[in-house]
């Protein structure tokens, strides 16, 4: 008990030590602009900044235009910053998810982000300023969508130690489905006699596949789930869908997945009302169980705090084992990566399902406890 109670209050002093830090650069970016206001925004004062920084004025350029757009264009997420709720790397993310918008469109945009910042990650931040961003000019979204596809790509990255990284700049449903059918290959491989770990499996498998070798023999496609609300489909809106494991994509190219014969992506039809899925498309390959199948498409992701691994890679846990009676039913059954799978049973981890409201709370070793409530997957139009 009483190393529990250490341990929550060195996380008390770390919490409070990283509120005083995002206050003092939310002070930062005020005084840099200041800075710049001052210099009346001559080309040169990223190179003072870069200075005074010790710093390289490329790194200086990037502060000095997060600092612009903070006190110019986003002043809620900047008073965020000041109140201890989100730090600059955060905020980072909602400038640079509203960086293509107008000056009125990225305040818009920064008046309904900011209240949502509060307990979510640069991932999470990313993904609900992208989202209101696209909303805010769904047109705009769909031509930056379009030209961003015209500059798909394929680099090599020489690296160190006899190692490079073969980079591939794909639209996102794209990447996302190869990925899902390196991973589903890969774990075919795993067995008693395989010494290769799954991270090695899939490198081998892409390799492979990419040289003219299909490793499992198979060739089947993988699915990714594409959750779109039913107006949306119909054409009567542009909202944003959300890509399993990604985030939001524009209106337009969820309707390009949703219309293709071959797609190999899996279109989640929801409410529009509710944002609940009211239809799982047909296109599939190897169809699971339907409560297997059920609880991936209403989890979406790892259900761990701050997780964003796509079900359709994790685990379906039962909540209270199989071994102590509990049933395979979607309301025991919750889906985790296998990373966190298997730290649930690590001492000092605790997880707790909440079964009216399907929220997830985690307790640390430390006595910490963390929650993972499932979000509509769209605002109600109400």
């Amino acid at each position: 008990m009483g190393d529990s109670l250490l341990g929550q209050q060195i996380l008390a002093r770390i919490e409070g030590l990283n509120r005083l830090k995002m206050w003092v650069d939310a002070s930062l970016h005020r005084t840099i602009e200041e800075l710049d206001d001052f210099r009346g925004h001559a080309p040169d004062v990223a190179a003072e900044l870069a200075l005074v920084l010790s710093v390289s004025e490329q790194h200086a350029r990037r502060v000095l235009d997060l600092s612009t757009a903070l006190v110019h264009r986003l002043p809620r997420t900047l008073a965020a910053m000041e109140s201890g709720v989100v730090d600059s790397f955060r905020a980072s993310k909602v400038a640079a998810a509203t960086a293509w918008l107008s000056d009125s469109q990225a305040r818009e945009v920064d008046s309904t982000v900011a209240p949502k910042l509060a307990g979510k990650n640069p991932h999470q931040v990313r993904r609900v300023a992208s989202y209101w961003a696209m909303r805010a000019d769904p047109d705009g979204a769909a031509r930056r969508a379009d030209h961003r596809r015209t500059e798909r790509s394929v680099q090599l990255l020489p690296g160190d130690d006899g190692m490079s990284t073969l980079l591939a700049d794909l639209p996102a449903e794209v990447a996302s489905s190869a990925y899902a059918r390196i991973d589903r290959m890969a774990r075919t491989l795993r067995g008693s006699n395989e010494s290769r770990t799954l991270d090695q499996l899939r490198a081998d498998v892409f390799a492979e596949l990419l040289l003219g070798s299909n490793t499992d023999g198979s060739g089947a496609k993988a699915n990714v789930h594409v959750y779109v609300d039913l107006t949306t489909l119909a054409g009567l809106n542009d909202n944003p869908a959300q890509l399993a494991g990604y985030g939001p994509v524009p209106a337009s190219v969820a309707r390009q997945i949703a219309d293709q014969p071959s797609s190999t992506w899996r279109r989640i039809v929801t409410d529009p009302l509710t944002g609940a899925p009211i239809d799982v498309g047909r296109r599939r390959y190897r169809p699971p169980a339907v409560t297997d199948e059920f609880v991936r498409v209403r989890d979406r992701e790892c259900r761990f705090p701050w997780c964003h691994r796509p079900a359709h890679f994790g685990d379906n846990d039962h909540h209270t084992p199989w071994q102590h009676d509990g049933s395979t039913e979607p309301s025991n059954l919750v889906n985790y990566c296998r990373r966190h799978h298997l730290l649930k049973d690590r001492p000092g981890w605790t997880y707790r399902l909440h079964p009216t409201t399907e929220a997830v709370t985690v307790t640390t070793p430390s006595g910490a406890t963390y929650t993972s409530r499932p979000e509509p997957l769209h605002d109600p139009p109400f």
